[in-house]
């Protein structure tokens, strides 16, 4: 992989460009991520946001407590998320990026949540919660 790392929603509506290598390449089993994608299971591609930049008008998004989803307005495709817990982080869908075989997932996160019919035969480490330490959101927040 030789940055920079482009990619973008169906339509090309919205387009990104990293100018770094990522930091964090996962799949993701949580509940949360399937209703955002539309898929069994997830997988993201995070750089650091300050090293991103986006082009078009597009962009659209849904917040969710700490979590904020990115997707196209005009073709409904999922692009990133971010999550306030993780300053400057930002996490691309592996299907947004123009090049995805080039980004190899290193683990499974929130394999708790799996679905038991959904088998993915790797050596991967797997998390029960989340593959990215995050301060509790709602100790930071007040709203315990």
């Amino acid at each position: 992989m030789t940055a920079p790392h482009t990619g973008g929603c169906r339509c090309g509506a919205v387009r990104f460009e990293a100018s770094a290598e990522p930091h964090h390449i996962s799949y993701c089993h949580c509940g949360d991520c399937r209703r955002a994608s539309g898929a069994p299971v997830s997988a993201f591609v995070g750089f650091m946001a300050s090293q991103v930049a986006f082009t078009g008008k597009a962009l659209k998004m849904y917040e969710n407590g700490p979590v904020t989803r990115s997707f196209c307005g005009i073709c409904g495709s999922p692009i990133a998320y971010v999550d306030e817990r993780l300053e400057n982080h930002i996490y691309f869908m592996l299907g947004a990026m123009d090049m995805p075989a080039y980004f190899r997932p290193t683990h499974h996160a929130h394999v708790r949540e799996q679905l038991p019919f959904l088998h993915m035969p790797d050596d991967l480490p797997r998390h029960l919660k989340t593959s990215v330490p995050r301060p509790d959101w709602q100790r930071q927040n007040g709203t315990q």
